[in-house]
């Protein structure tokens, strides 16, 4: 089995956004293999980390580098359901999160899990191996019409019907098991002189067939929502996005929670009595220096968003 490796993106800017606080509660939603939060932990004196991912693989990785100990709680859960997480576990509030979206450099690298176009394995592309869908299920039995939205949408693929067409005319002779099979196809049905030079004709695609199996955006705003929720006055959530989708329902969300009245400019006085529930740290996102992109190319479309509760 492939060694969990990943390398934590934005990993100053992140501790340095989290402004820890040594007795203060605080969750990776996204515990990977423990790179963020084995320096968040390093900080804390009295205070506890909740590490939070829905691979074992990467509770079982994250502890064996972090440690056990009584103040900190490893969760093998989705980062979704934080409210429910922190109320079973007797945690009223969090002085600061983070939730890398990002997939795992391991799970990347570790061909039998089915997420890479350029290592041949069966399609997975489950981060939790106990979920029911998988890529093979969306890829040989979604309809056409449902098959080209998710590519369309989800990988922003402008040859995303084309792809779809191509895909359900190979599965008609025989299904579609693995990774290379499927990468094939894609490339077939992409132009060539329409892939960026470095790039892969099939990496959008792929990219969105992993989001539809994970569900990723489908309960994005509403977690995004309930982890400022969760926060004390005062606390910080961070989160790192890598694809466009993702950063503008971040953004949406925190810009909301961060602004006050609604009402129209012309009315004399405020009517609507909303007040900002938090300030933005960055108006633009954090981006990855020259140096971390020089020395991890997967981080090049990472975007950081920091609010903070008042």
């Amino acid at each position: 089995m492939t060694e969990f490796k990943h390398i934590s993106v934005l990993l100053s800017e992140c501790i340095d956004g989290l402004n820890i606080r040594p007795d203060g509660i605080y969750a990776d939603g996204t515990l990977g293999g423990g790179g963020h939060s084995s320096v968040i932990y390093s900080h804390l004196i009295t205070g506890k980390l909740i590490g939070i991912d829905r691979d074992i693989e990467a509770i079982d990785a994250a502890s064996k580098r972090i440690g056990k100990a009584e103040n900190i709680i490893y969760v093998h859960d989705n980062y979704k359901n934080i409210k429910n997480i922190l109320f079973n576990n007797n945690i009223s509030g969090l002085d600061g999160a983070l939730v890398d979206l990002g997939i795992s450099s391991y799970q990347i690298d570790n061909a039998e899990r089915g997420f890479s176009y350029t290592k041949d394995a069966p399609l997975d592309m489950r981060m939790n191996q106990s979920d029911p869908l998988s890529a093979y299920d969306v890829v040989n039995t979604y309809e056409t019409d449902k098959l080209a939205k998710v590519i369309f949408d989800y990988g922003e693929e402008r040859y995303g019907r084309k792809i779809a067409d191509s895909i359900c005319k190979a599965r008609a002779k025989k299904p579609i098991e693995t990774t290379l099979e499927l990468a094939e196809i894609i490339k077939s049905a992409v132009p060539a002189k329409s892939v960026p030079k470095g790039s892969h004709p099939a990496k959008r695609t792929f990219q969105a067939i992993r989001i539809e199996v994970n569900g990723e955006l489908a309960d994005l705003k509403g977690a995004v929502t309930d982890f400022f929720e969760c926060l004390n006055p005062g606390g910080r959530l961070c989160i790192i996005t890598f694809h466009s989708l993702e950063d503008r329902i971040v953004k949406h969300v925190f810009a909301d929670f961060a602004s006050g009245c609604t009402c129209p400019k012309e009315f004399p006085v405020c009517v609507c009595g909303k007040q900002p529930q938090g300030k933005l740290i960055s108006r633009k996102p954090i981006l990855p220096s020259a140096e971390e992109l020089a020395s991890n190319s997967r981080s090049a479309s990472a975007k950081l968003r920091i609010i903070e509760k008042l």
